[in-house]
């Protein structure tokens, strides 16, 4: 079972309350601790999308993927290059919980992210 998961980002020195149109979107299969299941994103990796939203931008569309070394990662289908790549830092590691906190690398560096939304696909 896939689960829909909404990040927005997090409060910062440039966003001081956050801001709730700029985020992810994912599905990605979590286990009963609610973190991303490797075997449960083998079997279903083609429907593991994610979606990535800002103001004043089309978004990007992606997958969610597993790098060498078991990170994770979304690459967006307009880019074939890894370099171009958001790595979720320590992915693997983290409760994907209404409320927690994860980091994502983008290209100006770590952002944190909230976790807004965990729902079941289908």
């Amino acid at each position: 079972m896939l689960s829909k998961i909404r990040l927005e980002l997090a409060r910062s020195h440039e966003h001081p309350q956050g801001a709730r149109d700029i985020g992810y979107e994912f599905a990605a299969p979590l286990d009963d601790k609610n973190r991303i299941n490797a075997d449960g994103w083998q079997k279903n990796r083609d429907h593991c999308r994610v979606r990535r939203f800002r103001p004043g931008e089309d978004d990007d569309i992606g997958h969610l993927v597993r790098k060498p070394g078991g990170s994770w990662a979304f690459h967006y289908d307009i880019h074939s290059d890894e370099e171009d790549d958001e790595s979720g830092y320590r992915f693997g590691d983290h409760e994907f919980r209404v409320g927690e906190y994860v980091s994502v690398r983008e290209d100006d560096g770590l952002h944190t992210y909230k976790v807004v939304r965990v729902q079941p696909v289908g």
